[in-house]
């Protein structure tokens, strides 16, 4: 099978970056399904494992963590799919990736995908969306349902792939969306995604906020630098506030006052820890995926997906972590086709 690969971690620019290779269809276990991919889009997760590094892989190693395709094999102990199922998935970081002509991956990950959508619109959602429905409803103490009723969320990088999906799912459970974004596009995209709010992350958000009249706000999501918006965010969370995390510090951070003297729980998220670590609620996650395509089919979210490139290969695959890397990227980039 056809499949985008590396060997060597190498800055993106470098043609060897990632590169086209055949390898061997993978062979699937009693809890897996086989999946033709149709569709892949890219995260900062890519980016980051591809970084340069001296390792050196004897084997290529296939990245992609976000699919949609059609199963065409299940395995024996494997119910709820068949061959001919049109699917969607964010894979487990553990096991060979999604830029590739087909997969094995674990039916227990994975959900058919909206009908409203096609395959590149659905390939843009998995990962973000099971990142943000975790941190708001999993780890936070909020209920997808009107747990957000009467309270107000600070979105902190509201235009990446998770702020699109956070916000819509922070209105659908009630609370009041401020959004950040720094550019008048970025700042657009928000509000369409539906913040009520939009300020600028370059500018003091204490200041911004004082101005649309909140003194405080009762939780935040940063998805951006996490040192760098502590300090102001320990002031900002009201007390027995709540703030979500996806970023590992760059610096050592105090977790004292202000987090303590007021209450703040502090939330991290990993989407990858059910499948890594093969949890008891695994199944979670296909379960998510299937609640929000039923939200999608009812018109209640919308998809993600910005801009897609074709076909997928090792130079398109390349330009998509390139486009990432350079921090200008809204929604969710799509790689399409073989």
């Amino acid at each position: 099978m056809k499949a985008v690969a590396l060997t060597r971690y190498l800055p993106i620019d470098d043609p060897q970056a990632l590169v086209d290779v055949e390898l061997p269809t993978p062979q699937i276990g009693a809890y897996d399904l086989l999946v033709r991919v149709e569709a892949v889009s890219v995260n900062p997760v890519d980016t980051k494992l591809r970084s340069p590094k001296p390792n050196v892989e004897t084997q290529p190693r296939v990245l992609g963590f976000d699919a949609a395709g059609t199963v065409e094999a299940v395995g024996a102990e494997v119910s709820g799919f068949k061959p001919g199922d049109e699917v969607y998935y964010a894979g487990d970081v553990t096991r060979p990736g999604s830029n590739a002509q087909h997969q094995a991956v674990d039916a227990r990950l994975v959900a058919h995908r909206p009908h409203r959508l096609d395959a590149a619109a659905s390939a843009a959602l998995p990962l973000v969306t099971i990142t943000a429905w975790e941190l708001l409803f999993h780890r936070m103490p909020y209920s997808p349902e009107h747990g957000g009723d009467g309270k107000s969320l600070l979105v902190i990088a509201g235009a990446g792939g998770v702020g699109s999906i956070a916000i819509q799912l922070a209105r659908r459970a009630g609370f009041t969306v401020i959004a950040t974004a720094s550019r008048p596009e970025t700042q657009a995209w928000c509000r369409a995604m539906g913040a009520q709010h939009v300020i600028d992350h370059r500018q003091s958000l204490t200041a911004q906020l004082k101005a649309l009249g909140f003194e405080h706000v009762d939780a935040a999501i940063n998805l951006a630098d996490t040192v760098h918006y502590w300090t102001e965010l320990g002031e900002l969370l009201a007390p027995q506030g709540h703030v979500g995390l996806i970023v590992e510090p760059t610096s050592p951070v105090h977790i004292g006052d202000p987090y303590k003297v007021k209450c703040i729980g502090i939330h991290w998220e990993m989407m990858f820890a059910r499948p890594r670590f093969k949890t008891p609620d695994m199944a979670e996650q296909g379960r998510l995926l299937a609640r929000v395509a039923a939200l999608i089919d009812e018109g209640e979210l919308r998809g993600i997906q910005r801009e897609t490139l074709g076909p997928i290969n090792a130079e398109n695959l390349r330009e998509a972590h390139r486009r990432l890397e350079s921090g200008s990227t809204i929604g969710k980039l799509v790689v399409a086709g073989w």
